[in-house]
């Protein structure tokens, strides 16, 4: 983890003209209201266009890349659902006698509940509430359509202060903008 951790640091995962084309982001929300520090500094600094409505954002910035994130992602940008084959029409064979009998055995017995059975109080989607693996320090600039990370960085506060969130907003922004530049 630590080596993956330096290799960001190191070398940011910039893909040339993915991150110029990026002109407005989405902030999710963040570990220690980072994304509050990081909208200030994009505005700010006239870097990217920060925007409240996810469908207008080419790219999304968060902290984390996991099973929560690609389920939020999912939820704010929907892969486009194949269109079903028409199915074809379906003729019935002749009622069976013994197949209503066993119908009504199953009635009388009631419907007991399976261990195969789905549970009645499941969550929709228990990765979004998890709070395993939190944020560790590494902002990633995600594209919206394609799920690339078009660009990251790694680095910590040295605590929860105001200033040094908004020393390390400004620090990450920085980097940005020298990427940025380099095209």
């Amino acid at each position: 983890m630590k080596r993956l951790a330096l290799l960001l640091l190191f070398c940011s995962a910039v893909t040339g003209a993915e991150l110029a084309d990026v002109h407005t982001v989405y902030l999710l929300k963040m570990s220690k209201g980072m994304d509050q520090y990081l909208a200030n500094r994009l505005t700010n600094d006239h870097v990217f266009q920060v925007v409240t409505d996810p469908k207008l954002a080419d790219a999304v910035l968060t902290d984390r890349i996991d099973e929560s994130f690609e389920f939020k992602l999912e939820e704010l940008f929907p892969s486009p659902k194949p269109e079903p084959d028409p199915e074809p029409v379906k003729r019935e064979p002749p009622p069976d006698k013994t197949a209503k009998a066993d119908k009504d055995k199953d009635k009388e017995e009631g419907s007991k509940p399976s261990l195969l059975d789905e549970p009645m109080n499941k969550l929709s989607n228990p990765a979004s509430n998890s709070s395993f693996g939190g944020a560790t320090g590494t902002i990633f600039l995600v594209w919206a359509k394609s799920r690339q990370v078009v660009w990251s960085a790694y680095d910590i506060p040295k605590d929860a202060s105001s200033k040094q969130l908004d020393r390390t907003a400004s620090d990450i922004v920085n980097r940005i903008k020298r990427d940025l530049k380099k095209k």
